[in-house]
């Protein structure tokens, strides 16, 4: 619960604050890495700092935290904690290390915005903190319960047993635990960290979704070369493994995770609509595999766009999967089609048209652009906005107000 004077307070710094939030999360990253720079080594991801993405991040869960407390000071914003707790678990985060960022965030805070930042601004601000800190540090201690590691301690070590490539940018790592003992539970959606060792002795992370069915010891990712654009740099972790790691090699993986999976205690019939574009297909074909795996009577709607049908990953496994499952339908929309699949529709992913069962849980996801828009199209059919679900790759730069 947020203080009465600590709600009045926030409330009018609120618009000052989150106005200067993109230099605020600048300086607290750039002290940060300067004083600790072992935080980037197998936390961060380099990338992600080169082109923003994570201190505007950052930036958009303080100011959805701090919105939603003035909203409503008795009540947390669930679905934006359970998303940044999943994030932090996947690379280890503890307890201690919000003491840590606390100290930096702070001091970027009283040296962006001055003398505005009085004692009572201060104590308000570290109030909202706190509870935001305290929040995510009890669902990360649930996660890593849950997934039998101690706090932090979510790293093992994976053989490739098999490297297949799916498309020109696209391949497959088939991984089994290399320890010889079973492997972590996951679901159907979940996605894991790699953490990779570059060239200059740092360790890179990435978090890439399982694409084939968790329930048994042999785990698959299916991993797209990130290419740069616009300046940005090339992903590094996906460069690497693309360049280097082949059947026969090990991999540091860390714990499933993940808010966005199928619900195996949910025992409805009720309809799964999957929606993808891109490499967004591979925790759809995941969910896939462990609906036919588990021989699930639910009906099935599978959605996908992409540029062409040799740019498709996992495409003719998708086809088969879906023609395992007694109640699935499978539409595809190519900017470029080919004869590979004569029935696909032509252009950008476009719903008219397209029944919609009802009752449906839909899973989406895709670059930004595209689930912005997709997501736009399901609630004008009729599809309640609780019942969409989506997962980002990468840091979550999806505005909490838009995903209600």
């Amino acid at each position: 619960m947020l203080s009465a004077e600590s709600t009045a307070v926030v409330r009018a710094t609120l618009p000052a604050v989150a106005g200067a939030l993109d230099e605020i999360t600048t300086r607290f990253y750039g002290a940060m890495f300067r004083d600790r720079p072992e935080l980037l080594d197998g936390m961060f991801n380099r990338g992600n700092q080169a082109s923003g993405a994570q201190r505007r991040a950052l930036a958009g869960s303080i100011a959805g935290f701090a919105t939603a407390l003035l909203d409503d000071p008795d009540t947390r914003p669930d679905t934006l904690l359970d998303r940044i707790a999943h994030k932090h678990a996947a690379v280890g985060v503890t307890d201690d290390q919000y003491t840590i960022v606390h100290k930096y965030l702070f001091g970027a805070i009283a040296e962006v915005l001055g003398d505005a930042v009085t004692s009572e601004v201060a104590a308000a601000w570290d109030e909202v903190y706190w509870l935001m800190a305290g929040a995510l540090i009890g669902r990360e201690a649930r996660l890593y319960q849950d997934a039998a590691v101690e706090p932090g301690k979510v790293w093992r070590r994976w053989t490739v047993v098999e490297r297949r490539t799916e498309t020109p940018d696209t391949v497959s790592f088939l991984l089994r635990p290399a320890d010889g003992e079973p492997a972590p539970p996951a679901r159907a959606g979940q996605y894991v960290s790699v953490r990779v060792l570059m060239a200059d002795g740092v360790h890179q992370v990435r978090q890439y979704s399982l694409s084939s069915d968790p329930g048994d010891d042999l785990r698959r990712i299916t991993v797209k070369r990130v290419a740069g654009t616009a300046g940005e740099p090339d992903g590094e972790v996906s460069h690497l493994l693309h360049e280097q790691v082949g059947a026969g090699d090990e991999l540091t993986l860390s714990a499933p995770f993940g808010d966005i999976f199928l619900d195996d205690a949910d025992d409805s019939a009720d309809p799964v609509v999957l929606v993808s574009a891109g490499i967004g297909c591979t925790p759809m074909t995941g969910i896939l595999a462990h609906l036919a795996a588990t021989g699930s009577p639910r009906p099935v709607l599978a959605l996908h766009a992409d540029r062409s049908p040799a740019e498709h990953a996992l495409r003719a496994e998708t086809r088969e999967l879906v023609g395992q499952l007694p109640g699935a339908r499978v539409v595809f929309w190519y900017e470029q089609p080919g004869t590979e699949e004569p029935d696909a529709r032509t252009g950008l992913m476009d719903l008219d048209g397209i029944e919609l069962p009802e009752n449906a849980t839909v899973f989406l996801c895709g670059p930004l652009p595209f689930m912005r828009e997709v997501r736009g199209q399901l609630l004008r059919a009729g599809v309640p906005a609780r019942h969409i679900r989506y997962e980002v790759f990468g840091p979550d730069l999806w505005l909490p107000g838009t995903t209600a």
